[in-house]
Formats: structure tokens, C-alpha cells, sequence
């Protein structure tokens, strides 16, 4: 590896040792932290990770209210699914969907005052996992760092992701 690159020789990159390690100790993070806030949400409030963090976004919206399009792109899912989701959703009361008021052609999920009282409900419980898991392990400093490493590959993949949306690399 090392030799191709001292002698000139483009081939394909690698990761050093150190680059591995944290790539594989992040990826196992990202797996298995999700997985286990999701376990504290299924067993405490019978919801979905996914569906708090939709009814969390939801309940900091003006009106709590989003359009469904939005809202897919903050949970980072196609709009199809999030149909389903909020259509499970609505079945339990804690949703429902209207027009869009400024645009007809879009519709806009609302958290009803029973998913926003249910969605209060839930927090503490999960917020407490989230707090022992996660920020009561890490010192002030390392959660600053954290977040700024956070930023900079966001970055990075949100500029990848539009590059590769108009066709460029």
C-alpha cells in the first residue's frame, strides 16, 4: 500500500490502522446505539425509533404541523414509507393529515394534542437513555468535539449526495 504511493503508483486508497479503528468502533456505534434506544421506546411507549423522532420533529414545528415532503427529508426516509408511517400513526390518534393551507398539492402532517400529550409522555424515558448511553459517558469537551466531527462529515456527505443529485462527482 504504503509503496505504491511513495513510488508514484496511483492505486486504490486504503485506511491506515488508526482511520480503521475508528471507522469500525463508528460503525458499530451507529448500529447498535439506535437498536437500543429503539428497544427503551418499543418497551416504554410502543413506538418506533423512528416514529419519536417524526412526533419530536413534529412538536417543534409552528402549528406542529410539517409538510409529509419535509418531513421525510428530515428523517432521512422516501416519502412512501413515511405515508405508512404516519398512516400507523394516525390509527393511533397522534397524527393526522390535512392539505397543505399555502399549497394544496401538498399535504401536512399535524401532531394532534393526544400525540403531542403521548409524545411528552415518552420523552423523559427516552431522554434518560439517551442521557445514560450516550451524554453522561462523554465529558463536556468530547460532546463539543463530537458535535463539530458531526458537522464536517454531514457536510461532506450532504455536498456528496447534492454533487451526485446534478450529475456531478
Amino acid at each position: 500500500m504504503s509503496a505504491s504511493r511513495e513510488s508514484g503508483v496511483s492505486g486504490p486508497r486504503w485506511l491506515s490502522g488508526d482511520q480503521l479503528a475508528a471507522w469500525r468502533g463508528f460503525m458499530k456505534l451507529a448500529q447498535r446505539l439506535p437498536a437500543a434506544l429503539e428497544a427503551q421506546l418499543q418497551q416504554d411507549s410502543k413506538l418506533s425509533f423512528i416514529e419519536y423522532y417524526v412526533l419530536a420533529h413534529l412538536s417543534d414545528q409552528p402549528g406542529r404541523r410539517m409538510r409529509m415532503s419535509e418531513l421525510a427529508v428530515l428523517a432521512n426516509t422516501e416519502l412512501s414509507r413515511l405515508s405508512h408511517m404516519i398512516g400507523r400513526l394516525e390509527k393511533r390518534g397522534l397524527v393526522r393529515r390535512e392539505p397543505d393551507p399555502d399549497n394544496g398539492r401538498y399535504t401536512q402532517a399535524i401532531l394532534t394534542d393526544e400525540g403531542h400529550a403521548y409524545l411528552a409522555a415518552a420523552a423523559p424515558g427516552h431522554v434518560g437513555r439517551v442521557l445514560d448511553l450516550f451524554a453522561d459517558v462523554l465529558t463536556p469537551n468530547e460532546l463539543r468535539t463530537l458535535h463539530r466531527i458531526s458537522d464536517k462529515v454531514l457536510a461532506r456527505v450532504e455536498r456528496a449526495q447534492g454533487s451526485a443529485k446534478d450529475g456531478r462527482d
